[in-house]
């Protein structure tokens, strides 16, 4: 931590902003750094941390001080990292946070998730070697003069609004890529060929360099990647981000996926088994949870064509916004009529549901008055209500 001095966060003439990341929090060696979480941002000459809390706490270290990274896998409780390593401080350093570290390495721990891209860009930077070509001089000036009341957008506020453009760029292209290719066609593909060759061409120059020395585990981690370069590519949190925009991404993800197994199970499925079916469907990408629930919690929000519903019980299902609440009472009613009695695993067999949903139907149904039970010894069972 040594190695770091304060900066005043503005990018300087000729650097350029690569990536940024929220949620990352500073380790000298192995040791928490006395700062906050904040943001990382990666330029094409420095490494730069500013606290979320106090703009005005910002550091850097230049690229040039790190001799070699590497990755640190997330563990129980623990979030993954990156460890920097790092040349001796330099005599002249200019003053940081601090002064002596019985360390030659630092950490970035990812708590927002957002690393394996990170590591990605960081690996580029260090590859070109960008800030030799392009030394940095000086912090960009303000427009002065002519151009008095337009200001350049310098510092955090130009910074986001780069990555935001970025983004769009980006995700425009992709969109554009693939939009025909679920019909079968690649004229989608033309408006951005050298992307597509570039992608390709990496591909098989792996393939080449590992020809006749390719290991099982290797295969199997190439085949993972391939999987994920389909066009139903998985929302994650590693290319969405963490917070609202992820959940809101994956709710749209659910509506497309669960439209057709609904409809094929009479509208209606338990929580549970939208579990099961997605993290079947996402392979390596395996979904929590709390990340489903509260994904479900946006479907009415976003204006999708399901609904997340609380039986009193405390049942959650996801069902069709044009399931038909009336009708699903009526066939209770109906098949509990026509055979005397029913219990809910009968129910079940009956119509080819869960126990689980059968036993809601029917604990409904009752609600309404159209049934009554029977709990005894044997178990539950639910009559036509006579009265």
């Amino acid at each position: 931590m040594d190695r770091f001095v304060w900066s005043n966060g503005l990018l300087e003439m000729n650097e350029t902003l690569v990536i940024q990341q929220r949620g990352v929090r500073l380790y000298d060696g192995e040791e928490k750094a006395k700062l906050d979480a904040g943001v990382v941002l990666l330029s094409t000459h420095r490494l730069i941390w500013r606290d979320i809390k106090n703009h005005e706490c910002c550091i850097a270290v230049p690229l040039s001080q790190i001799v070699f990274f590497e990755e640190q896998a997330a563990g129980i409780g623990k979030s993954a990292k990156i460890v920097v390593h790092l040349h001796p401080a330099l005599p002249n350093k200019d003053p940081g946070p601090y002064q002596h570290s019985k360390f030659s390495y630092i950490k970035l721990s990812f708590k927002e998730h957002g690393q394996i891209e990170f590591y990605r860009r960081l690996t580029e930077e260090m590859t070109q070697r960008r800030w030799e070509n392009t030394p940095a001089s000086q912090p960009i000036p303000t427009a002065t003069g002519s151009q008095t009341g337009r200001t350049r957008a310098v510092g955090i506020v130009g910074i986001e609004r780069k990555l935001e453009e970025k983004r769009k760029e980006t995700d425009k292209n992709i969109s554009e890529a693939f939009e025909d290719l679920s019909n079968g066609t690649i004229m989608s593909l033309l408006p951005c060929p050298h992307e597509m060759v570039e992608l390709s061409r990496s591909i098989a120059n792996k393939i080449k360099e590992k020809q006749g020395d390719i290991t099982e585990d290797e295969t199997i981690r190439f085949k993972s990647y391939l999987l994920s370069m389909g066009i139903a590519n998985p929302v994650t949190r590693e290319t969405h981000g963490s917070g609202t925009h992820y959940h809101m991404q994956l709710a749209k993800q659910l509506a497309d996926m669960l439209l057709a197994p609904l409809q094929e199970r009479g509208g209606m499925m338990a929580l549970t088994e939208v579990y099961c079916l997605m993290n079947r469907a996402r392979g390596m990408e395996l979904l929590s949870p709390e990340d489903l629930v509260n994904a479900c919690k946006m479907f009415e929000s976003l204006k999708l064509p399901l609904r997340l519903r609380v039986f009193d019980s405390g049942v959650m299902v996801v069902q069709l916004q044009s399931h038909n609440e009336e009708e699903m009472i009526a066939s209770a009613l109906d098949n509990v009529s026509e055979k005397g009695s029913l219990t809910s695993e009968e129910f079940a067999k009956l119509l080819g549901l869960s126990v689980l949903l059968a036993k809601e139907r029917l604990l409904l149904a009752e609600k309404m008055g159209h049934l009554c039970r029977d709990d005894s010894v044997e178990g539950l069972r639910f009559y036509p209500n006579l009265f």
